[in-house]
């Protein structure tokens, strides 16, 4: 139940402007990403309201709209779930990452300025520390900046927005690995600047083709909670 599995302090306050029902779906939405909701928790609409302050009319409409998204299960007469991913819909999504995120770090190392490189520099800095500290979430957070950085250095729109529609799912495959790849991770995060700050298109296809491989296996021999 959410009394039991939800830590401390991890819901997020719904100070943003926009529709109740849109920023009650993204607080789930990124409770679930984050795994502070689990995969096979059951979702209760009164104590998810009352957590988030809000009605349970918004939270119904979060809960029909992650289940029509594939992050949460509706259960006749059971109620909500979080959707609990098969292994096929795991390597189906990280395949799809590794094709994208080699094609990006290819044309971030044909396009790539000083800025550029600087700013993966900076956040890779910032994925160690993480690391040293024993921050998991700090270090999925770094992950995903540090990659969405790559993508943007890219320059390519359409490749952005393939990539920006299976972000979330990455971040969630990420996160029971994070601590496994620890510092393994951010070592090759630096070959990758390496080859992008050389220009070398090829090395770069390589190094990132490689280091998304590793996340998709590590995924599959993690530990089962």
């Amino acid at each position: 139940m959410l009394s039991r599995g939800l830590p401390h302090g991890a819901v997020p306050k719904l100070e943003r402007p926009g529709p109740l029902r849109e920023r009650v779906y993204e607080a789930l939405l990124e409770l679930i990403t984050t795994r502070a909701l689990r995969p096979g928790q059951h979702l209760v609409e009164s104590e998810l309201a009352g957590q988030l302050g809000v009605s349970r009319q918004p939270v119904r409409e979060a809960l029909q709209r992650l289940n029509t998204e594939g992050w949460v299960d509706l259960r006749p007469a059971q109620g909500a779930f979080v959707h609990e991913p098969t292994e096929e819909e795991a390597d189906q999504l990280l395949t799809v990452r590794t094709l994208l995120e080699a094609e990006a770090a290819r044309l971030a190392a044909a396009g790539a300025d000083e800025a550029g490189v600087d700013a993966l520099e900076g956040l890779c800095a910032k994925g160690e520390r993480a690391v040293l500290d024993d921050d998991v979430d700090g270090a999925v957070a770094a992950n995903a900046e540090f990659h969405a950085k790559v993508m943007e250095l890219a320059g390519n729109a359409v490749l952005s927005e393939l990539a920006a529609q299976v972000d979330r799912r990455v971040r969630w495959y990420y996160t029971p690995v994070a601590r496994q790849r620890g510092k393994q991770s951010w070592i090759e995060h630096r070959e990758l600047i390496a080859a992008i700050t050389a220009g070398d298109e090829h090395r770069a296809t390589a190094v990132m083709r490689t280091h998304t491989e590793h996340t998709r296996r590590t995924y599959h021999d993690r530990e089962r909670p």
